[in-house]
């Protein structure tokens, strides 16, 4: 395909559909949803990039992937060239191809959506990273000499294992400490099989280790070792082990049997897949109609993971569509999957049946009032509108919070007042060396913000470490 087209012809390539899956197919089975660009449909779309002067699409990516520069390499069919540079940016490009809200950071910046559809940066971000993992002759990334400094990282999440990747890239000596028994986080606990495959995270998690990467599992900072221990055997440590503390409503019944929050239910699922229960270890309860309140991401996984356990499965929330906060793609699959959306209603009661097993949730309607702290416009109730939801499963997924069990073991470590790591412009808490970032820092949020903590706090540590000060410290 020539790339020597007029800016005309650019603007008339209409932007090219994701192939996927049958939704009353892919309603059955865990197998992903999106099937990514051929290596035509990707060059075409990659033609419609104009190649802006000033690219905007850069600011609105918290890793800061040079988007033009791997696009242009599309466009020309050097496919070995686009995953270099993608690559070079970005520590984990397969699995930001896939869960990226792209909609709302870099391809809402893109010219090409003022008049008409953005390029689909994130579908082309896939394609690259897709295509560099199926070869084996990708030049390696050029590494700094070893250093002789040693950096701790706590778990092996987003934001974890992009710091890993860069600090090792600087030389450093790197362990990340990941409290379960496979690596991956959020992205292999929380995120279904049919958005992200378990294979991918992997592979990727692969890739860090062969370039220098240790990672051990099973060790649980605050109980294996605690912060100041793990201090002081490291020049540096990164903490980024999540909010992975789930939050409940506050309503009566939700003690019942039949209650789940949302972390637990696709852990079960994802992580121990329970869905093959016998063969697998952990059960889960499937249900036959399965309720999930919320209206994030976590809520769609949670409710279209429920449909493919066989269940009917439905999403209350206490807003409208236009202000949940889930991906529109994810909202899109969710209702072509046959989710049902139970919108302007809040759960006021978990009903239960004499054996305490889940037999209902008790509802009321909802208004929009004002906005509030989020942009949102605020739910208030109306009073006399109660109904009852038939259901014998409710999945709760209305945020995560900071565990304590890190934090507690170090009285010196500043939190905020919702348990949170403070830090400062550098990524670095109240403890000299010790610096956080994610979502034990700006709370449960997603895994490009997560991974752009990473990626700027292994700076603010290579920095660190190479200043004067650290040097006179060590040799003293």
């Amino acid at each position: 395909m020539s790339t020597k087209l007029s800016m005309k012809e650019r603007l008339a390539i209409a932007r090219q559909s994701m192939p996927e899956q049958d939704p009353a197919d892919r309603s059955r089975n865990f197998r992903e949803v999106n099937f990514g660009f051929t290596e035509q449909l990707a060059m075409l779309e990659a033609q419609r990039c104009i190649q802006c002067k000033e690219p905007k699409c850069m600011a609105g990516c918290p890793v800061m992937v040079n988007i033009p520069r791997f696009i242009r390499f599309v466009a020309e069919g050097d496919f070995a060239a686009a995953a270099q540079s993608l690559l070079g940016d970005n520590a984990l490009p397969s699995v930001t191809g896939r869960v990226c809200p792209q909609e709302t950071q870099c391809e809402i910046e893109c010219i090409r959506g003022m008049k008409g559809a953005p390029v689909a940066i994130g579908h082309l971000e896939r394609f690259v990273a897709d295509w560099a993992r199926q070869q084996s002759t990708l030049p390696k990334d050029v590494s700094r000499p070893a250093s002789g400094r040693k950096v701790a990282v706590v778990g092996a999440g987003p934001a974890g294992l992009t710091a890993a990747g860069e600090l090792v890239k600087s030389g450093h000596d790197v362990t990340i400490y990941e409290a379960l028994h496979q690596a991956g986080g959020v992205l292999v606990y929380g995120i279904p099989e049919f958005r992200l495959p378990k294979e991918i995270v992997d592979q990727e998690v692969g890739r860090l280790e062969q370039a220098g990467v240790k990672i051990e599992c099973n060790m649980v900072i605050g109980r294996t070792y605690t912060l100041p221990e793990l201090r002081a055997r490291f020049d540096a440590v990164f903490i980024a082990n999540g909010a992975g503390l789930p939050v409940f409503m506050g309503v009566p019944g939700e003690n019942l049997k039949g209650v789940y929050s949302a972390n637990e239910y696709l852990t079960r699922v994802n992580l121990m897949a329970a869905y093959e229960f016998p063969r697998a270890d952990t059960p889960v309860l499937l249900g036959k109609r399965v309720a999930v309140i919320g209206g994030g991401n976590v809520a769609m996984d949670s409710a279209r993971t429920a449909k493919r356990l066989g269940a009917e499965s439905s999403i209350v929330y206490r807003r409208t569509r236009e202000e949940m906060p889930a991906r529109a793609e994810e909202v899109h699959h969710a209702e072509q999957e046959g989710i049902r959306f139970e919108m302007l209603a809040a759960p006021v009661e978990v009903l239960g049946n004499p054996q305490r097993w889940v037999a209902g949730l008790k509802c009321i309607r909802m208004q929009l009032g004002e906005p509030d702290a989020s942009g949102r416009r605020s739910p208030t109730a109306i009073p006399g509108s109660e109904f009852t939801l038939d259901c014998d499963v409710v999945v709760v997924a209305v945020g995560t919070r900071a565990n304590p069990l890190l934090t507690a073991t170090c009285p010196d470590l500043k939190l905020d007042r919702r348990g949170n790591i403070t830090v400062d412009a550098n990524g670095m808490t109240s403890l000299p060396g010790v610096f956080a970032g994610g979502d034990i820092v700006r709370g449960a949020a997603t895994v490009i913000l997560a991974m752009g903590d990473g990626k700027r706090t292994a700076g603010a540590i290579d920095r660190y470490l190479a200043t004067p000060s650290f040097a006179e410290r060590n040799q003293a």
